[in-house]
């Protein structure tokens, strides 16, 4: 825990660099509605507070009849009882989008452990979404441990990390049970990560250091990890409860 207690440290450092973009700021009063700005530059709601209308299960054509739900204009998945294995698998966007800024608030259970991947694909080379596509991370960073079974994390999976490739530059993530902002940019082959109102990652997909990164991780196996030019977004059961709402997506020029 010596490195995240490292980045707590730099955190105020890094409010102080760091410019906010406004994009992924405090919670409107009304949830999962676009604002007339919103709208008027081009911002799409993926999720409406009421239903799952453009979602369904990861290789499934129906979106799933466990686990996941919608309560109180909240997309949640419930804890599973299985460990790290869900009960309804990862969900889908039934769009596919290549180059786009998305944004949504999350909050995690304690313990819990989730993920939003871009650009996942379905191939039948593959099981799961994580097998194709980067994954911001989101976790219990402080808990996760404690409630299962001791496992050790490694700064590369901490909350906002490019999983397993990335670490956050800094830590910027609220207590558990409390809500989180994410934006990400998706730009050609250009990725930023915000959480908070903070840039915490950035990389270059098939650059030769992403090239080196995967081939160093357990993605190695899958080789067109990262690489699609277009899919899905998918939100994570990883067997935890965790929580979404205001899911806001703009396709940037492609």
């Amino acid at each position: 825990m010596l490195v995240i207690l490292t980045l707590m440290a730099c955190s105020t450092e890094g409010t102080k660099k760091e410019k906010s973009t406004g994009a992924a700021g405090g919670s409107p009063e009304k949830q999962n509605v676009l604002t007339a700005r919103e709208a008027a530059e081009g911002w799409q709601l993926l999720f409406d507070g009421v239903s799952t209308q453009g979602w369904r299960g990861f290789k499934k054509e129906k979106f799933p009849q466990a686990g996941w739900r919608v309560k109180d204009g909240m997309l949640m998945v419930e804890y599973s009882g299985k460990g790290e294995e869900g009960n309804g698998g990862d969900i889908i966007t039934e769009e596919q989008f290549g180059d786009f800024e998305l944004k949504l608030e999350w909050k995690i259970s304690p313990g819990g452990n989730s993920g939003v991947m871009f650009r996942v694909t379905e191939s039948d080379l593959y099981k799961d979404s994580w097998n194709t596509a980067p994954e911001v991370q989101i976790l219990d960073d402080f808990g996760y441990e404690k409630w299962n079974d001791g496992y050790v994390i490694n700064i590369k999976q901490m909350t906002g990390a490019n999983y397993d490739m990335h670490a956050p530059s800094f830590y910027y993530a609220k207590p558990v049970g409390e809500w989180n902002q994410f934006y990400i940019k998706v730009q050609g082959n250009h990725v930023e990560h915000w959480l908070n109102d903070r840039k915490i990652v950035e990389y270059e997909l098939g650059s030769p250091e992403w090239k080196e990164l995967v081939k160093k991780s357990k993605f190695s196996v899958y080789p067109d990890y990262g690489l699609a030019v277009s899919g899905h977004i998918a939100l994570q059961d990883h067997g935890h409860t965790v929580w979404f709402r205001n899911i806001k997506i703009r396709r940037l020029t492609e």
